[in-house]
């Protein structure tokens, strides 16, 4: 109990100073980066990039990426969401405006961060230079999370993995299909 009481604090203690951050790199990029990030409309966008300039690989990345990124959110927002009811951080530990936009869902975990690591890790597979440059604005995204104050730094953690779990398990059915009709 000891060890889960430290880790609660010391999330806490992460999520009060990344939400105090007071940078104009952060007041200027992290806003952007959230509306973008809204209705996973960044992603959709990466993948109509892809699909329409590279070619069959570009393709292929889209698709692993589209379907991974749906996964993470059925898997999220669709169970994990559901079954851990936790609120969001306090308002009083975000100094700035952004903390009036927080959704009323369970902060537990992070949606937008395992769809931006869904569609990240399942498209650089098949297209890496792609995924290394999703992966700038997937980092974004988690960060901007708990700057806004809509979630602890332990949700963007589980969002993350949710995201890695959707992306090998996209990745990985082909190959069970293939393996389970022989």
């Amino acid at each position: 109990m000891e060890i889960l009481a430290s880790l609660r604090s010391g999330d806490h203690r992460l999520t009060k100073r990344m939400a105090a951050w007071d940078s104009a790199w952060a007041r200027q990029l992290l806003p952007p980066v959230e509306e973008a990030a809204q209705h996973t409309k960044l992603w959709w966008a990466a993948a109509v990039i892809m699909a329409t300039g590279g070619g069959w690989q570009g393709r292929k990345a889209a698709a692993a990426g589209v379907t991974a990124m749906a996964m993470a959110e059925l898997l999220s927002n669709g169970v994990a969401k559901q079954l851990v009811e936790r609120r969001r951080p306090p308002k009083e530990w975000v100094p700035h405006d952004d903390v009036e936009d927080r959704p009323d869902s369970s902060s537990f975990p992070s949606g937008h961060t395992a769809a931006a690591v869904a569609f990240t890790a399942a498209v650089a597979p098949s297209w890496p230079w792609a995924g290394a440059v999703c992966a700038v604005p997937m980092g974004l995204v988690a960060i901007e999370r708990v700057h806004s104050g809509a979630h602890y730094p332990s949700d963007v953690a589980a969002g993350a993995a949710v995201g890695l779990a959707a992306a090998a398990l996209v990745r990985a059915t082909p190959r069970l299909v293939v393996r389970h009709m022989r």
